[in-house]
């Protein structure tokens, strides 16, 4: 889903309360000339997520967002997509790790639901849904993905979520031990920045 609309303004909230997926959103917004601000830091609620696809939740969470702080508003939905499971764990990603996110807890499932399907294919990818929604009700949805396979036991001590059994095709290394800089450059996060940064963000990218 896209419209024809440039970002204009001087602030955007970013509809998380996941400091991991914040960082590395305003990592790529860094240099951008406007301000980003989370909706943890303004008190604001986090909706039910209901939809069945990532950008259905992503679109919930950023509307949620810009209607509650009547400002530009952006959010990621993204998740883990195992192909021996179906496409588990999918949109339920987070609530794989819950309650309190052990995804500890969440890898070990990953890995024990593969032994008991007797999986040969490891192949997995990471989606990401990015959502931007404009109190106005604008709005444009794109979604990215990165490629790899599942591998365990869990390795490095970077990254958050899954990343520590998650290998992308043509490395060696998982996310987890993959420098932040390096990863933030390849993953599914970035290959949805690239879409809306070029449709949204022209402008203040070329500075």
């Amino acid at each position: 889903m896209k419209n024809n609309r440039q970002f204009a303004e001087d602030q955007l909230v970013i509809a998380t309360h996941n400091k991991g997926k914040l960082r590395e959103i305003q990592a790529l917004f860094e240099g951008f000339g406007f301000r980003v601000i989370s909706a943890g830091s303004l008190g604001l609620a986090e909706p039910e997520e209901t939809e069945t696809s990532f950008q259905g939740n992503a679109l919930l969470k950023a509307r949620a967002a810009a209607t509650a702080a009547k400002l530009p508003a952006l959010a990621d939905d993204s998740g883990l997509v195992v192909a021996a499971l179906n496409g588990a764990p999918g949109i339920y990603s987070a609530r794989w790790a819950a309650p309190g996110g052990d995804f500890d807890k969440a890898m070990k499932r990953v890995y024990d639901e593969l032994i008991q399907a007797n999986a040969d294919d490891m192949s997995a990818h990471f989606t990401c849904a990015l959502a931007l929604v404009w109190p106005d009700g604008g709005e444009v949805c794109v979604e990215g993905r990165i490629a790899g396979q599942i591998t365990w036991p869990p390795r490095g001590e970077f990254g958050f979520g899954y990343d520590a059994i998650f290998q992308p095709t043509g490395y060696s290394q998982s996310f987890g031990e993959m420098d932040p800089a390096a990863k933030h450059a390849m993953s599914h996060r970035a290959d949805a920045f690239t879409q809306l940064i070029a449709h949204v963000f022209p402008i203040q990218h070329e500075k």
